[in-house]
């Protein structure tokens, strides 16, 4: 479909321009999601590179064997033009004035205060020089507070907002999630405040500085559980599967897939139930309500996991869906990304020899697409210097003093 296609004509951010100076996930992501949208987005890295081309294997090679990007690199670096800049020297961060010249957005994830250091601050510089621009930070922890301008990488903000004390088995010890969740999840919102910033500038023709740190973020996930907690005073244990608000909401073994069951109301509860071949206990005192089945939940498990215990899984997840019962099979990744239904929502893209997981916002007037795949280092260096207006000798003295980087150090 059109999301794997660069024909599809312009997306919904077609005509923005987008500097990214972000690296690992959080930024990229943002950059990504932007790019696959239209936005033209200009990959700014460091002389040493994305850290996250170094972070494999599996790593994509040249011909001569060397490495190009990891698949952590890969996975949000499509729909991207490469360049360099050593913004450590004044040469360097004047190119990157004047980048920003044509530019409706700064995406950036460094250290609190290193924009300020440079001398590119936004409140000091960018406001006052470039009044349009949207500048997007990312940070760990933001500016100021009591741990204002530390450093954050997502597993340890997942640990100090307490997503690791909600995660695992109520015998486990804190655990962190399998997927980090809080670089994506920055990365989302950093999507929502730019795409906020951009609507509101075409009211006041005004930029304005979006702030995004992992902390927020973090916090932000904490639901239901910090909704509890201000209800309650009680805190949450961890409870593996299950839902700690909601019963049956959890994993439950079969004679052959483990399946979800995601129960949210009494009567998929008596569907669930019929399905079994047990409809008497959905009308059980114990389980007639949520709240009794909350009170009841380890009576209510061990009936639903000896009904459950030598059934087909699949053929009985297939059974539940129909019937309007929320469930989902236990699936590995393999199961998913190689799934009919991924395959039709097009959540696997193609292009140039590169896959990758598709854009989940479907537009139908504007879709996503890939256009472009994730390149080697420094790649776009001369054609995005020249489209901003620097001749082939300045080019060329650029690149020879190091301020436009040609190859990773």
């Amino acid at each position: 479909m059109s999301e794997q296609t660069s024909d599809a004509g312009p997306g919904a951010l077609a005509g923005i321009k987008v500097i990214d100076l972000s690296r690992v996930l959080g930024g990229p992501s943002c950059g990504q999601i932007l790019g696959d949208h239209g936005a033209e987005v200009v990959k700014v890295e460091p002389p040493m590179g994305d850290e996250t081309r170094q972070w494999g294997p599996p790593f994509e090679t040249d011909a001569d064997g060397e490495h190009i990007a990891s698949s952590y690199f890969h996975g949000c670096n499509r729909n991207k033009r490469f360049t360099a800049l050593d913004l450590r020297r004044e040469d360097g961060r004047q190119v990157l004035l004047r980048l920003l010249e044509t530019a409706d957005v700064l995406l950036e994830n460094f250290k609190a205060g290193t924009m300020e250091n440079w001398g590119l601050g936004y409140e000091d510089v960018l406001r006052e020089r470039f009044p349009k621009l949207i500048h997007c930070q990312i940070t760990g922890f933001g500016a100021d507070g009591p741990l204002g301008a530390y450093p954050g990488y997502d597993a340890a903000v997942q640990a100090a907002t307490g997503l690791f004390s909600v995660n695992g088995a109520p015998e486990s010890p804190p655990t962190r999630m399998g997927v980090p969740v809080i670089d994506l999840a920055s990365g989302l919102n950093a999507v929502i405040g730019i795409t906020m910033a951009l609507v509101e500038r075409g009211r006041s023709g005004l930029g304005q500085k979006v702030d995004i740190t992992l902390y927020d973020t973090g916090v932000s996930l904490l639901y239901p559980h910090a909704a509890n907690w201000f209800m309650s005073g009680k805190l949450p244990e961890r409870t593996g599967n299950a839902h700690t608000n909601v019963v049956p909401y959890d994993l439950f073994p079969t004679a052959t897939q483990p399946i979800f069951l995601a129960i949210g109301n009494n009567g998929q509860l008596r569907k669930a139930l019929e399905i079994l071949g047990k409809p008497e206990l959905a009308d059980d005192p114990r389980f007639a309500t949520n709240g009794a089945r909350a009170e009841n939940r380890a009576a209510l498990t061990e009936e639903l996991t000896a009904l459950l215990a030598g059934l087909d899984g699949e053929a009985l997840n297939t059974r539940f869906l129909e019937a309007g019962v929320p469930a989902g099979p236990a699936n590995d990744l393999r199961q998913v990304l190689t799934h009919p239904h991924t395959l039709h929502r097009n959540m696997v893209v193609e292009k140039d020899g590169y896959r990758g997981v598709g854009a989940p916002v479907k537009l139908m007037r504007t879709p996503a697409t890939v256009r472009s795949r994730p390149a080697a280092f420094g790649v776009d260096n001369r054609a995005v210097l020249a489209d901003t207006g620097y001749e082939e000798a300045e080019i060329d003295a650029l690149i020879e003093a190091g301020a436009v980087v040609a190859e990773r150090v």
